[in-house]
Order: C-alpha cells, then sequence, then structure tokens
C-alpha cells in the first residue's frame, strides 16, 4: 500500500471515530433535555412565577380610618390569596390633594409591573376632566381591576317629612342641609336645584353627611342632601326596607336594587345640559370604592389580577368575612370602571365648566 492510500485509510477511520463521537453527544443530549424537562413542571405560570415571593402595594389616597381606607385595606388583607404566587400585600397611605397625590404617583413614579395599586377618589375621572391637561395626566391610562363597593348617595327626608317624591320638591320649598361647597354633598342638591327644579333652600357648611343625618334628626333641616346607602341601611335600615322615610334621589347612573323605584338625579334633569351635568356627578358614585393600577401594566398581567380580583369579590368565604365586620361589598368589574373613566372623559367642556361653577358657589 503507498503512503498516499495509508494516510486516505487513516482519515477515513479519524472521520468515523469522529462522527460515532458526535452522535454519541448528541444522543446523550437529547437523553439530558428529556430527564431536565422531566424535572420541571410540565408548564409553569408565568404569572405564579412573577408573583410568588413578592410583596405588593397599595396606596391610599387619604388618611387611615376613612372608608377609602378601610376597603384599601380589605383588599390588602385579602386579595394576595387569589392571585397566583400568593404574593404579600401592605397598605401605604400617601393623602393630600384629594388623594390627587397618590393618583399622580401611581401614574408617573410607581413601578408599571402590575405590582402597586391605588385606592383613590371616586370622583377622580370628573376631577381630572376638570382640572388637569390630559397630556401630562391621562386618566383614562390608570387601569381599574374592580370595585369593591359603589357608592350611592340618596336624598332622604325624615319618617313624617312633608313631602314624598321629587315632584313635590318643584312644588314647595324643601330646607335641604349639605356639606360644604367643594363636596358632593353641596354639588348634588345644587346641581338639582339649577337643573331639576328643585326648590331648595341650602344650608351647608356641616362636616359631614352624619353630621347633616342628626340635623334632621333635630329638625334644623328637612332633607339631607346626600348621605350614602350604605349609612341609611346601618343608621336606619326601615327607611329603606319598609321605605319610612321619603328617598327622593339617587346619585348613580342606574337605579340601585334596593331603591328601584327612587329616580337618579340624571333622570331628573329638565335640559340636554342640565341631564348632561347631572350624570357626570353621577358616574363617581359607580366608581365607589374601587381598586386601580398604574398604566403599563403588561395585558396578560393585568387579565390575570382582574380575573383574581372578580374571584374575590364572588368568593361566598370573603362574602361572609365581609358580612360579619359589616363592611358591605357590592363589586364590578375594571373593565366597567375603565368604561365608566372613559365615558366622563368625554364630557363636554360646557358641562365641565358648569359643573365647576357650581362648586364655586
Amino acid at each position: 500500500m503507498s503512503l498516499t492510500s495509508r494516510i486516505d485509510s487513516r482519515y477515513a477511520s479519524h472521520s468515523r471515530a469522529v462522527r460515532s463521537l458526535r452522535q454519541m453527544c448528541m444522543i446523550a443530549g437529547m437523553v439530558g433535555a428529556t430527564f431536565a424537562g422531566a424535572m420541571r413542571p410540565a408548564s409553569a405560570d408565568p404569572i405564579e412565577e412573577f408573583y410568588k415571593g413578592k410583596t405588593l402595594r397599595v396606596i391610599v389616597g387619604y388618611a387611615v380610618g376613612g372608608g377609602y381606607d378601610i376597603y384599601g385595606r380589605v383588599f390588602a388583607e385579602f386579595f394576595g390569596k387569589y392571585i397566583p404566587g400568593n404574593p404579600t400585600i401592605i397598605v401605604q397611605n400617601m393623602p393630600g390633594g384629594g388623594s390627587f397625590v397618590a393618583a399622580k404617583y401611581l401614574y408617573g413614579a410607581a413601578p408599571r409591573d402590575g405590582t402597586v395599586f391605588g385606592s383613590v377618589s371616586q370622583t377622580l375621572a370628573l376631577d381630572a376632566a376638570m382640572n388637569e391637561d390630559p397630556k401630562t395626566f391621562d386618566v383614562t391610562r390608570l387601569n381599574y381591576l374592580g370595585r369593591l363597593l359603589d357608592n350611592v348617595d340618596v336624598g332622604s327626608g325624615r319618617p313624617g317629612a312633608k313631602f314624598k317624591s321629587f315632584e313635590d320638591a318643584r312644588k314647595q320649598e324643601i330646607v335641604v342641609g349639605a356639606t360644604g361647597g367643594a363636596s358632593p354633598g353641596f354639588l348634588v342638591p345644587a346641581a338639582l336645584q339649577k337643573y331639576a327644579g328643585a326648590k331648595f333652600k341650602i344650608v351647608s357648611g356641616y362636616g359631614g353627611s352624619a353630621d347633616v343625618y342628626l340635623a334632621a334628626e333635630r329638625s334644623e333641616v328637612e332633607l339631607i342632601g346626600s348621605v350614602g346607602l350604605t349609612f341609611i341601611m346601618q343608621r336606619s335600615p326601615t327607611w329603606i326596607t319598609e321605605k319610612s322615610a321619603p328617598i327622593i334621589y339617587q346619585t348613580s347612573l342606574k337605579r340601585h336594587p334596593l331603591i328601584p323605584d327612587v329616580p337618579t338625579i340624571a333622570e331628573l334633569g329638565q335640559s340636554p345640559e342640565g341631564t348632561s351635568v347631572l350624570r357626570a356627578i353621577a358616574a363617581s358614585s359607580e366608581i365607589g370604592r374601587s381598586i386601580i393600577t398604574t398604566p403599563g401594566v403588561p395585558p396578560e398581567r393585568l387579565a390575570a389580577l382582574r380575573t383574581a380580583f372578580q374571584k374575590m369579590v364572588n368568593d361566598p368565604a370573603f362574602l361572609d368575612a365581609m358580612k360579619k365586620r359589616d363592611v358591605p361589598i357590592f363589586g364590578a368589574t375594571g373593565e366597567e370602571m375603565d368604561d365608566v373613566t372613559r365615558e366622563v372623559m368625554k364630557t363636554p367642556q360646557t358641562v365641565l365648566d358648569a359643573t365647576k361653577a357650581l362648586l364655586k358657589k
């Protein structure tokens, strides 16, 4: 055999050995990958992986002890068990500017990853529409997870009042107790006076609806201009259940199941402008005590959070716990709250100006 033939033969043997070695490595790699795959969960949940071991925050736009704080803390206590990964949630109070300090923190400074939530004013959209530049604060970019409670306020007399319905308020003067001029407690009766034909004599300056309630008991006023339906149900439930007192309007976009015969304030408007103003005011009651999160949360994460929220507010165990604490729950979806916000932000400027004018009285 020639030298060239021997070299070719050795080269061919070496090539076969290399190919054999490569095949053995490939087989070993496939076996290893199969084994490693068997050791991992068949389908890891990216939502669970993200939230597991994390501490989330809920920013409450008011001081400790109020309604927004109560519902923010209820949310923080229970919500984590419904999120895949069961993260911990803590509360941080950030009062100021009627919760605008908290809202602007959520909008501009908080992480945009679904780890920070907010319990802020139900009038956020209306306040933003009247006072904020959408280029710097676009409230529609804040996403709602859902609502814990609607906050329907009503106009109520006491048992034995001289009036029975809103039509009576159009025919005779009624002394109305109201809070300060920068609150719904004044805004609602003032708007009904201007746009619905109510012959209201408004006595303002009371510290809150509870103070107006006491004033009505002392016969200082005849109508509580704006008081929470839940407050009445806790304080004087027969006013609702037995219709022992006249409830003549409700501040909501649709009639509450507890008082289906009472008109919403928007139904009482006597002009297109008036109806628009009253509807803009009423929209805030639909938001009520809701939980919001930052802009920019990844869509699949936001969807998971909204699903978890609905599981919570529909869980009999959660509802039973809230009943024992006397914390009413009347849930709604985040998508519904987003729709309310978008509708408010479409309010014509003339309507916003008219609403602002009422607040300046």
